[in-house]
């Protein structure tokens, strides 16, 4: 038998190891409960949150830096280049994440030794800041305790009080203070400011204009010497024009970068803010193919942001480039003749407001525009009359144009069947309700009674016929000295069929801020304006929505887009040679006009009487080519309103208008030409348009015979006929 008191300790033993072992249980279940937290902790970061994480890494680690490439060339139909690139020396700097102020002024005045900076670009307020980084402790001690304390009393926020003080600072700088920075400090300070003017790892052009071979050799030299730490030299491009057209366009500098008013456009499509960029014209519409892809380097970065290496990922390639299917020798040519008429006009008598002409040629079947001329008159710096490119006027400016819409006003007569095929009507002056007559140029008799046919009426430009054709459409007839009534419907009829042609709506030709004309106004009380918009007398239209206009009827009906553009090409491999094509800018038909083919066909051949016919308003300038044409002329009677300050303000002048194609049988080209204010004499118009139309279509004929090195009477423009004779 055990003794009591062993037994107790053999008890207490017993106790003590159970509790002992319940404890190291509970131990180790709360290790297991820890180790269990911690795996899912690891797992959620590494699965749910890893690739948040990754970003972030490759956010601090590598940064993408976005260097120029050359931008694409412009070349004409020929491969002539009309835009080019010139190779440039440029001295650059790039700032990292962690350069500090103190530090790139370090580099600036390090520069300055090796390069020559103009300073005219330096601001007063990039001279105050400069003058403070330099004399920092006597610029804040300018400022007062009471100015101080006064600031800190403002209830504005603390960036809001320290921009009124650095403003304060600012001003109590004096004049003299800031003329006592030499010309070596100004230097600085200019290259200063062309360090700070960008974002950091994004490449600022220091200098790239007269850089001299020594100055880009003195600094290639020192590129691995850590005191012009970020300074590059490379070779930049500057855009170089052969040709003096103006809607090929221009780009910014570098200095100016992008525009302001369209910052946020281009930043967003990874555009630098120093970067050049299209901001007229072809330049400006073509901005996304010139442009280019730029080369793209990753600089690898520590945990500090300093810079460990450089990885490039993308080379990049230069822009594409574009072909026109302007011919720059037709285009040259005709801009002469343009030129030459257009002086010779302002040298008569009654050429007070004469100032513009215009000329669009185009391919009717394919839109390709073959010349767009514009010329205006000016004075140059000296007072000396010079003869501008005015080529861009030939899609913004717009003006009565006269009876060269006459065609399209027989078509809508057709198309409303007010009129029929070969209905004759009675050519007499209206003589309506109040006194008002309207008649036409060739019939001045108030009761001559002269009746024709719908060809006629364009053969002789009679207003009457149209005036008629217009009441139709409207539901009304002429009845001697008595009024009519329109809506605002009957002109919408008439404009709406216009449209169909391209009058008095955007061409959809590939420039920027194209113009559509002007609408003139419903008067209620004033009908006769009705009638003044069926022979082009009182809505205004361009030169090249004319070139459209008469086009569409050239090319039976269909209307086509108008385009300069004809080819996307890759960059050249070589700077001479075209590079293969990538993209060909296909013919584009906008509509079909509301006709049938004979209605068009009778509108060609009266305009081919025009020409051709015994009574044709043109038959003294093309009766007698060796090819065959049809057109159409006009003349409007408007009153200067253009420039309210000039003493000729309110006078009343003369627009003239020519319109065609050719060959009749075939057309290969139309033609439009306006001068607007051609005289202030109505007796006594000058011939120049129908001159300048003559000339340039033999032009054209003749370059072309000469390309194909045959006659063009056999290839591209056929002889008249008996048939064409007789008409």
């Amino acid at each position: 038998m055990t003794p009591p008191q062993k037994r107790q300790v053999t008890l207490a033993k017993a106790k003590l190891k159970s509790h002992t072992v319940f404890r190291m249980n509970i131990l180790f279940f709360s290790i297991f409960l820890l180790f269990s937290l911690l795996i899912l902790r690891l797992g959620y970061l590494q699965i749910v949150k890893g690739e948040d994480f990754a970003r972030a890494l490759a956010r601090t680690e590598e940064v993408p830096v976005n260097t120029s490439v050359p931008r694409g060339r412009i070349f004409d139909s020929e491969g002539r280049v009309q835009v080019d690139n010139q190779p440039v020396n440029a001295i650059t700097y790039t700032a990292m994440q962690t350069t500090k102020r103190d530090e790139m002024l370090e580099v600036a005045e390090e520069l300055a030794k090796l390069i020559e900076k103009e300073t005219n670009k330096v601001t007063l307020r990039d001279k105050q800041d400069y003058y403070i980084m330099l004399n920092n402790e006597a610029a804040t001690e300018k400022v007062t305790d009471e100015e101080r304390q006064a600031i800190d009393n403002e209830d504005i926020t603390q960036k809001e009080k320290q921009q009124k003080l650095d403003a304060l600072i600012r001003e109590k700088i004096t004049e003299k203070e800031l003329n006592s920075l030499s010309k070596e400090q100004l230097e600085v300070l200019a290259i200063f400011r062309e360090m700070t003017s960008g974002y950091a790892m994004s490449p600022q052009i220091i200098k790239n204009k007269n850089v001299t071979d020594e100055e880009f050799a003195r600094v290639s030299e020192r590129l691995t010497d850590p005191k012009l730490k970020g300074v590059n030299t490379i070779t930049d491009w500057e855009r170089v024009k052969s040709s003096d057209l103006t809607i090929l366009g221009s780009t910014t500098t570098p200095e100016q970068g992008i525009p302001a008013s369209k910052l946020t456009y281009y930043l967003a499509r990874d555009y630098s803010r120093n970067d050049r960029v299209g901001i007229s014209f072809l330049e400006q519409q073509y901005e996304e193919v010139l442009q280019g892809q730029k080369s793209v380097v990753k600089n690898i970065t520590d945990g500090r942001g300093r810079v460990i290496d450089t990885v490039p990922v993308d080379e990049g390639e230069p822009g594409k480039d574009l072909v026109l299917s302007i011919d720059t020798e037709l285009q040259t040519s005709i801009e002469d003749i343009v030129e030459d008429h257009l002086r010779e006009l302002k040298a008569g008598p009654n050429s007070q407001l004469v100032r513009d002409a215009y000329l669009v040629m185009m391919d009717p079947k394919t839109g390709e525009v073959l010349s767009m001329v514009g010329k205006q008159i000016g004075k140059d710096e000296n007072g000396k009359t010079v003869v501008n490119d005015h080529s861009f006027g030939a899609i913004t400016a717009a003006y009565p144009t006269g009876s060269v819409v006459k065609g399209a006003t027989l078509l809508t007569g057709y198309s409303q069947d007010a009129i029929e095929l070969n209905q004759v009507m009675i050519d007499e002056p209206l003589q309506l309700a109040g006194g008002l007559i309207k008649r036409s140029l060739f019939n001045q008799g108030l009761f001559n009674r002269v009746p024709i046919s719908d060809t006629q009426a364009l053969e002789v430009s009679s207003n009457v016929y149209m005036f008629k054709v217009a009441l139709a459409i409207s539901g009304n007839t002429y009845q001697f000295k008595r009024g009519f009534s329109v809506d605002p419907e009957d002109y919408s009829t008439i404009r709406n069929s216009f449209a169909q042609f391209g009058l008095g709506i955007p061409t959809g030709i590939d420039l920027p801020n194209e113009g559509k004309g002007f609408m003139g106004r419903f008067i209620k009380t004033e009908p006769g304006t009705f009638l003044d918009l069926a022979i082009g007398q009182y809505d205004t239209y361009t030169p090249m929505q004319l070139a459209q206009y008469i086009s569409t009827i050239a090319n039976d009906g269909y209307r086509m887009e108008p385009h300069i553009v004809k080819e996307i090409r890759q960059a050249s491999h070589d700077g001479k040679t075209l590079g293969p094509v990538q993209t060909v800018v296909k013919p584009k038909v906008l509509n079909r006009i509301n006709n049938t083919q004979a209605e068009i066909d009778q509108v060609k051949k009266g305009m081919r009487l025009v020409y051709t016919g015994n009574r044709g308003s043109a038959r003294s300038y093309f009766g007698d080519t060796d090819y065959t044409a049809a057109g159409k002329t006009g003349t409007a009677e408007i009153h200067y309103y253009d420039d309210p300050e000039s003493p000729f303000y309110n006078t009343a002048s003369i627009n003239t208008a020519h319109v065609g194609f050719a060959p009749y049988e075939d057309p290969q080209i139309a033609y439009a030409v306006l001068i607007p204010y051609i005289t202030t004499n109505s007796k006594a118009v000058p011939g120049t348009t129908h001159k300048i139309a003559r000339a340039a279509v033999d032009k054209y004929f003749e370059l072309n015979a000469k390309t194909n090195e045959e006659s063009p009477s056999t290839i591209k423009a056929p002889y008249k006929n008996k048939k064409d004779e007789q008409e």
